[in-house]
């Protein structure tokens, strides 16, 4: 704790370049000094002067007296009027959705590649599907079997938007996962597909199939929230690249998914978004609404995104498979920015044959992405596994390596070898200055003080504001030294390990990796209700591989889940138990829409009831 006394600082005078400059006396609240903050600076005033004091922030106190006043004098003259210039000509609208930086990050390893014309996967062929008689069993079918049926006529775009749009109402009364509800778009699209399909056009396996997207990614018409009350009202008339592109595959979109205010973990507007193994628990985030909808069959596919950790966190918590794919993969326009160097968008899917799927209807050049690339993937369907070396950490799940060494890969034990051993506090610096920048308006008029969770944002922001410019740079020649290491230590083709070890996550997005996130079992919770609860925690493991090396990651979560069916496993969301009680957090980071709360109190006695009706 800090108690404050009254410090009357002395008169001290300064003469440069015959200007003559005083710090008046002044009566100053300071604090005194415990044992805990003996080092703060300001607790040390009478030591230094308050000018050195705030040179301390910026751990430049090497600086005599009137170098620092030299400095003050040039800041006012020459730095200021620029800071100003730039931000009223760059930083007048929040969420850096216009005039990118132009220095731009390549994650490729060794020499470019010529940009050929992207080829397209070459997909299995699924010939005897038939429609199942439940609309469970059809929510739960993957985007090649749902994309049979349509094809072959068995279901309607228009029933299959139905079906889900009904689910996404239902359930999301307790999952908290849907921002808007897309019906009116929804039917539109789905009436283009029957209607295209009913003259002989068929635009792929994404022909008519439902989907949601992140709600930083901005549709028409459409509220593009941000996840945040600040923006709870925004409506950006900008077509992201990424809708475009499953709009032109033929997808139908059905929803706005929750994200984490300001892509940040899993608290939003209007409340906190659970898993759907376990409601008690909540989804992680940021991409909290695009894995529990997925989770819980409310849509076939979602899109999210990750900056540090925001499909890896939530799909294994959620238990679904998700590709974080190689930086500079999917297009950027008309997404919300927290960092251009880092943000990457990706898919969460019942299965990996679902994201190589998706990842081809999404990936290529976007014009307005500068970080943009026309990747030259292989087919996964295509990789041979049985010429791959692949590496297993110690935190690797086994099953995944024995599966894997059954269908003919070699597996050996492997380490990630770096002596980088700032990598957390480079993407701190890299994330948090960068999202500064995007959000400096933000800042300055005071709406971080009406965010969500104010340990979050607000408390970041504001420390980054006090980064050096120096320091920043420092911070990416350390993380090219990171790159180079990595690249000199990835001598296999790939390698499993845990999915959400935080040095890991840090480390993959500041290389660029792409990983794929692979359900591999369920354990107990740890407090089980006695009612036999089917509530479980989900085990998950990663795949990774080097930079444009997706396919590879892909072919081998393909081959582990041929043999395997923990991503075909459905969570207990219409089986909670007599017993299960959802409690409801009371601090004020995690205040709910009161609403939702009522809905939700209302829905869990309806599917509680003996026939878990309405």
């Amino acid at each position: 704790m800090l108690k404050h006394k009254r410090l009357l600082l002395p008169s001290v005078k300064w003469t440069l370049t015959g200007i003559t400059y005083f710090i008046i006396p002044a009566v100053i609240c300071c604090p005194v000094v415990t044992s805990e903050v003996k080092n703060v600076c300001w607790a040390r005033v009478g030591q230094f002067s308050p000018l050195k004091c705030a040179f301390e922030l910026f751990d430049s106190t090497f600086f005599n007296d009137t170098e620092m006043l030299e400095i003050v004098k040039g800041d006012k003259e020459f730095n200021t009027p620029i800071i100003r210039a730039n931000r009223k000509l760059v930083a007048s609208v929040n969420g850096g959705l216009s005039d990118p930086s132009y220095l731009v990050f390549n994650s490729g390893w060794g020499e470019e590649q010529a940009q050929n014309v992207t080829r397209r996967f070459s997909y299995p062929s699924l010939s005897s599907i038939q429609k199942p008689r439940s609309e469970e069993d059809i929510a739960f079918l993957s985007i090649l079997e749902l994309g049979q049926l349509i094809k072959t006529k068995q279901i309607t775009s228009k029933e299959l938007t139905t079906i889900f749009l009904k689910r996404l109402k239902r359930y999301n009364q307790v999952l908290e996962a849907v921002v808007t509800y897309t019906d009116e778009l929804a039917y539109e699209q789905a009436k283009e597909a029957d209607d295209l399909l009913a003259q002989g056009v068929y635009l792929g396996p994404l022909h008519g199939i439902p989907y949601g997207l992140k709600d930083i990614i901005a549709v028409p018409h459409y509220r593009t929230t941000w996840g945040s009350r600040s923006f709870k009202h925004q409506v950006l008339n900008i077509e992201a690249w990424v809708y475009k592109r499953l709009k032109s595959a033929g997808a139908v979109l059905v929803a706005k998914l929750v994200s984490g205010s300001l892509a940040y973990d899993d608290i939003w507007f209007g409340g906190r978004t659970r898993n759907p193994w376990n409601i008690e628990e909540f989804s992680t985030g940021s991409s909290a609404g695009p894995a529990a909808s997925t989770s819980a069959g409310m849509v076939p596919f979602a899109i999210g995104s990750e900056t540090a950790g925001s499909v890896t966190y939530p799909a294994a918590r959620c238990g679904v498979t998700a590709l974080r794919p190689t930086f500079g993969t999917t297009g950027r326009t008309g997404v919300m920015s927290i960092s251009e160097s880092l943000d990457k968008l990706g898919p969460f899917c019942r299965s990996a044959t679902d994201c190589a799927i998706i990842l081809d209807a999404i990936r290529g050049k976007d014009p307005d992405d500068l970080s943009s690339r026309d990747i030259p993937f292989d087919d996964p369907f295509s990789v041979d596994i049985t010429k791959l070396t692949v590496g297993y950490l110690e935190d690797a799940e086994m099953e995944v390596v024995h599966v894997l060494a059954a269908k003919g890969a070699k597996m050996i034990p492997f380490k990630l070898n770096y002596t980088v051993d700032s990598v957390q506090g480079i993407l701190n610096f890299t994330m948090d200055v960068d999202m500064l920048a995007h959000f400096d308006k933000w800042q300055r008029s005071g709406q971080d003080e009406d965010y969500e969770a104010q340990e979050q944002w607000p408390t970041e922001l504001r420390r980054a504001r006090v980064i050096p410019a120096v320091d920043y740079v420092q911070a990416q020649r350390a993380r090219g030294k990171l790159i180079r290491e990595v690249r000199d230590s990835f001598t296999v083709d790939a390698f499993i390990g845990n999915a959400t070890d935080w040095e890991r996550v840090c480390l993959g997005n500041l290389v660029g990796i792409p990983v794929i996130v692979v359900p591999t079992g369920f354990k107990n919770i740890s407090q089980p209700h006695p009612s036999n609860s089917r509530r479980r925690t989900t085990i998950t493991t990663g795949i990774y591989a080097p930079p444009e090396k997706d396919h590879i990651a892909l072919a081998l979560a393909m081959a582990f889940q041929s043999v395997t069916n923990h991503h075909k496993q459905r969570p207990p969301i219409d089986d909670l138990g007599p017993d299960d009680v959802i409690p409801y957090p009371s601090s004020v980071s995690q205040v709910r829409n009161p609403e939702n709360v009522v809905n939700s109190l209302i829905y869990y006695v309806q599917i509680c009831s003996p026939k878990g009706q309405f």
